[in-house]
């Protein structure tokens, strides 16, 4: 399946398992976030219950016994002998204890409200929070997406510069066996000794060697392409190797570029938001707190309500505040001084790659001379054996010195490409890999 850098690209952001993952976790954080979208304002409830009870038991009546016989006490005196005695004896009748049973059902219904109408910004502490989560989730998906492209990057030109050296390695073989044969029968005529039969033998095997370690090498190049986009066709590159010889766009436009772009700072400037939003939940603990409330009874015999304010200001808390506060306080310093050191860091890599990127540039074209010199020495040699100045080995060794020559120029161009993917992903810009490649002066098909 013959594909192109920018199809593959399409296909893998559509097939990582990688990135899906990072994906997920953006798609995560987004949600919470909207979860908070109103956080801080009134909530209404309905609470329903319904209670069986049987309750059992005895009831002392010492007590009442007693306060009866007081009172009856001066009672009976206004009454006739036997029947005052009676009613001086009444509380004696009462049994030391009453046995009672009680059953029923009781139900409730009922609708309340509540509504933080101020926290000391602690619920704008907590959105902001979460939003600062959720752009630190899409700075690291963000870096992901950019290190698979690399990775893109590596694999697809890999096949392409193990396909360019498989080719030259069958050519070379398949040169070197023409001379072979032609050593066989030059040795039969006597116009060659039997070692340089055998030396061009030697160099045949050799040939025959080099070749089957390149194919070995574009298989494994092709399956590791093939597994990264997840194909169960064998994935043939279509956009080959390439070099722009022209000097580089200056170093500080990529400075500028990483600057804007790259996904670092992104997280970076995350963490920071997510330190001051901690630092604003600390200090809301120093502020009060008003809370409106109120339930309303459902019940058809029951119209029951309340409704109130209260307000909560804690004086002393068993929690240092201050050295929470304190603590996110340098939270914000860690982000600030992190922010500096990546921002040089990326400078500096950003130099790096654009150097690395220049010396292959360069090597490319050094390589140049070389190539064209085993040209003209494979003419020169051919052109001497059918003189009798050169011999069969010189032939042969000067095909293999171009075999070298171009593999060694092709593999320049391999470094150059990998060379601007790291530098274009380090200015956070591999997108523009595309436009670069499209742009070059060289392509090796």
């Amino acid at each position: 399946m013959a594909i192109s850098l920018q199809d593959a690209r399409t296909r893998l952001l559509q097939v990582s398992d990688q990135l899906a993952a990072a994906q997920a976790a953006v798609e995560s954080k987004r949600l919470q976030t909207d979860s908070l979208k109103y956080l801080g304002g009134p909530m209404v409830g309905l609470s329903a219950g319904a209670t069986r009870y049987n309750l059992q038991g005895d009831l002392d009546t010492a007590e009442l016994r007693q306060d009866m016989g007081g009172q009856l006490s001066g009672v009976g005196a206004l009454f006739p002998a036997p029947l005052g005695q009676l009613v001086t004896r009444l509380p004696q009748a009462i049994p030391d204890t009453l046995p009672y049973e009680v059953k029923g059902t009781r139900t409730s219904q009922s609708v309340n409200a509540v509504w933080p109408v101020y926290t000391g910004g602690l619920t704008r502490a907590v959105r902001g929070f979460s939003a600062a989560q959720q752009q630190e989730a899409a700075a690291e998906a963000q870096h992901t997406a950019h290190q698979l492209e690399d990775t893109l990057v590596q694999r697809y030109f890999g096949v392409q510069l193990a396909r360019r050296a498989l080719m030259l390695r069958q050519q070379a073989a398949s040169t070197i066996a023409e001379h072979d044969h032609a050593a066989e029968r030059l040795l039969q005529v006597g116009m060659i000794a039997r070692v340089d039969r055998l030396q061009a033998s030697v160099a045949l095997e050799q040939a025959r060697r080099e070749q089957l370690k390149a194919q070995g090498d574009l298989a494994l190049a092709q399956a590791a392409l093939q597994s990264l986009l997840h194909s169960e066709q064998a994935v043939q590159p279509s956009t080959p190797l390439f070099v722009d010889t022209r000097p580089l766009p200056p170093l500080e436009q990529f400075r500028q570029l990483a600057l804007g772009h790259h996904p670092g700072l992104e997280k970076v400037a995350a963490k920071k938001a997510q330190a001051e939003q901690l630092h604003a939940l600390e200090s809301s603990r120093w502020k009060p707190t008003v809370t409106l409330f109120g339930r309303r009874e459902l019940q058809r015999n029951n119209s029951s309500w309340m409704a109130g304010v209260q307000a909560n200001w804690t004086l002393w808390s068993s929690v240092d505040r201050s050295a929470m506060q304190q603590a996110a306080a340098q939270r914000i310093i860690q982000a600030e001084r992190t922010d500096a050191q990546v921002r040089s860091d990326i400078a500096l890599l950003v130099e790096k790659n654009w150097r690395a990127l220049d010396d292959a540039r360069q090597q490319y074209l050094a390589l140049a001379p070389g190539v064209q010199l085993a040209q003209e020495m494979m003419r020169l040699r051919s052109s001497g054996l059918r003189e009798g100045t050169s011999t069969m080995i010189d032939l042969i060794d000067a095909h293999t010195q171009y075999t070298k020559a171009e593999t060694e120029r092709a593999k320049a161009a391999h470094d150059y490409v990998l060379a601007l993917s790291r530098l274009l992903e380090s200015a956070g810009v591999p997108e523009q890999f595309d436009s670069y490649a499209q742009r070059a002066d060289v392509r090796l098909r």
